[in-house]
């Protein structure tokens, strides 16, 4: 939990036993963690020396032990310095260190961009290979903050779907809103129902048109990936990574207008089904949603007790005042009622 912030394995040992105890001796702390004492007795001083404990003083010792009296000077006593005071230099730290990070890759980004020497590396990039292409794809699911766009074609070539799957919920728990539209020959991969409901429950947004002219990832709109026909590389997959310019916004476009005109997957205990055209009902993940918020509860606490997050909690409350035409949550209310959605 502390090596994040700089604390080792041992190190943080030491000072997660110190922190059950009001003061400790190198050996009592020994005890507890299984480390030598000369090795507990240096990493106290570590401690010490960077602020995180101190030397308890007499007052803070307490009266000593019967069995102690007369044996001698005894052994130093540790306490812990409050937390919020110790601890927060280092997170400072850390999280200046992440902004150079990202600052750093932000110029490695823009002079990358900018070289004479890759002018159409500026826009797009050609990725050849099986192992290429699938390291460029989890950099780009992996890589998302907010959002990602997916298109899905046919069965998965360069990218098994159970690694396209950790990727998925890698994101989600980052509460990037994930969208997805599916071709209808998607559903007939092997144990497509399965995954698919898996992803539905966990929060992706899934809709379903007769067919797609691509597959694609769209990342935080800021890059995007498509195959190429393996005949253009020798029978290798390979794939355009696009990055923000004109023919990417058209890549965006082309999701939007084709997400608008998509059918919702929705599941129930018989599969996974499409909504059928013309007038639209909420999934049962919405409907789950729709009767916490009208029972008083929070986006954030609705997602604490459904097991979402709060973004897919938000994106399914959108979606119901979507299809009641509502402008606010009353008339959201109002709307499920003379619908009879609860």
């Amino acid at each position: 939990m502390l090596q994040a912030l700089g604390l080792g394995p041992v190190e943080e040992a030491v000072y997660t036993a110190l922190l059950a105890r009001p003061t400790a001796t190198a050996q009592e702390l020994a005890q507890q963690t299984g480390l030598g004492q000369a090795e507990t007795a240096r990493i106290l001083l570590d401690l010490t020396t960077r602020g995180l404990a101190a030397v308890a003083s007499e007052a803070e010792r307490g009266a000593p032990d019967s069995a102690d009296c007369g044996a001698g000077p005894q052994p130093a006593r540790y306490r812990l310095t409050p937390p919020s005071v110790a601890l927060a230099p280092f997170l400072v730290e850390q999280r200046n260190a992440l902004h150079r990070a990202e600052t750093a890759v932000s110029m490695l980004i823009e002079q990358y961009r900018s070289t004479a020497a890759h002018p159409a590396g500026s826009v797009v990039e050609a990725v050849v290979g099986m192992e290429q292409v699938a390291h460029r794809f989890h950099q780009l699911q992996r890589g998302a903050q907010q959002e990602l766009l997916v298109f899905l074609v046919g069965a998965p070539v360069a990218v098994p779907r159970e690694d396209a799957d950790m990727s998925e919920s890698l994101a989600l728990d980052r509460g990037v809103d994930f969208r997805v539209v599916a071709a209808k020959d998607y559903l007939d991969g092997r144990d497509i129902q399965r995954d698919v409901w898996a992803s539905i429950t966990a929060g992706v947004e899934i809709r379903l048109v007769d067919s797609l002219p691509l597959k694609m990832v769209v990342s935080d709109r800021e890059r995007a990936m498509v195959p190429l026909d393996m005949a253009d590389s020798g029978g290798e997959p390979s794939a355009l990574v696009v990055h923000r310019s004109g023919l990417l916004t058209a890549l965006v476009h082309l999701f939007e207008r084709e997400w608008d005109q998509a059918r919702p997957l929705y599941t129930t205990t018989a599969g996974v089904h499409a909504e059928p055209t013309g007038d639209q009902q909420p999934t049962e993940g919405e409907l789950e949603v729709l009767a916490l918020l009208l029972a008083g509860f929070s986006d954030r606490r609705a997602a604490s007790q459904l097991g979402l997050s709060i973004r897919t909690v938000e994106r399914r409350t959108r979606r119901l005042m979507d299809l009641a035409g509502a402008d606010s949550r009353l008339q959201l209310g109002w709307h499920a009622a003379r619908a009879g959605w609860l």
